[in-house]
């Protein structure tokens, strides 16, 4: 029997493991579960906290086509779930009319939404060469930034199995320290006729702030095409990997069984 593919594309100082416990857990509700990694990732974090110079090269660009060809890439179209840059390309994607249903969850924002203040460091200067830089977290900037709301022993948990440098040349493209955006930092929020889209956010989230992501939302108003906002409270960035993520990816396999996308795409 044919399932439903759901590609799971991660973020910023994610690796692709983060999602093992959501891949299990579809797979275990009949859909077939992937999640890729960026080009060059390495199998596990610590082998690319290690040797991370290939994700150096990885700007918004590169990494919007390499997950554009993937879900193109099967018979069925996939439900795509992102998480913070991958939030971002999900509805990049969906609005292209590509994929079936998209899920953005703590999605770096769209089109004109600002950004939260940005951290020093997190850019280079204009003009200087964005290849090969990477900008790594301590175990106490990931706890600051993305697990705030769980204790330090969870934290260095998730950051020894989870966490990576990201490039500095992606967070220029998100617009990061008043960067220039990429044109693909974008969604066509008036297309009518894509797919369903969910967006999740976590409203203690310090990364991605619960009002950029109803800002996002907002944006949708004026469209006919199903787009529903999820906030969890007293959750973080981390709410896809930290001990409350069943709570999330439920919520996600019930609103897309609610939508009509089920496991056998017979049914859908």
């Amino acid at each position: 029997m044919k399932r439903t593919p759901v590609v799971f594309i991660h973020g910023a100082w994610l690796h692709a493991l983060c999602w093992e416990s959501w891949a299990e857990r579809f797979a275990a509700r009949g859909f077939l579960a992937l999640a890729p990694g960026w080009p060059g990732e390495a199998a596990v974090a610590p082998d690319v906290r290690e040797s991370p110079d290939a994700l150096g090269r990885i700007g918004l660009d590169l990494l919007t086509d390499h997950y554009a060809d993937i879900v193109r890439s099967f018979d069925t179209a996939p439900v795509i779930v992102g998480h913070s840059v991958g939030g971002l390309i999900a509805q990049h994607l969906i609005a292209a009319d590509v994929g079936r249903a998209a899920v953005a969850i703590a999605p770096a924002p769209i089109n004109d939404v600002p950004l939260p203040a940005s951290r020093s460091g997190l850019v280079p200067s204009p003009g200087q060469d964005l290849a090969g830089q990477l900008v790594s977290l301590s175990p106490e900037q990931f706890h600051h930034l993305f697990a705030n709301t769980v204790g330090a022993e969870e934290s260095d948990r998730l950051y020894e199995r989870y966490v990576v440098p990201a490039p500095r040349r992606l967070l220029a493209d998100l617009g990061c320290a008043g960067a220039t955006r990429s044109p693909r930092a974008v969604a066509d929020v008036g297309n009518a006729g894509r797919g369903p889209l969910l967006l999740i956010s976590g409203q203690e989230d310090r990364l991605v702030p619960d009002a950029a992501t109803r800002a996002v939302y907002k944006q949708y108003g004026d469209t006919t095409a199903v787009t529903d906002l999820k906030q969890f409270a007293d959750r973080a960035h981390s709410l896809v990997i930290d001990n409350g993520w069943r709570a999330v990816a439920d919520y996600v396999l019930a609103w897309l069984d609610e939508h009509g996308i089920h496991a056998d795409p017979a049914v859908n």
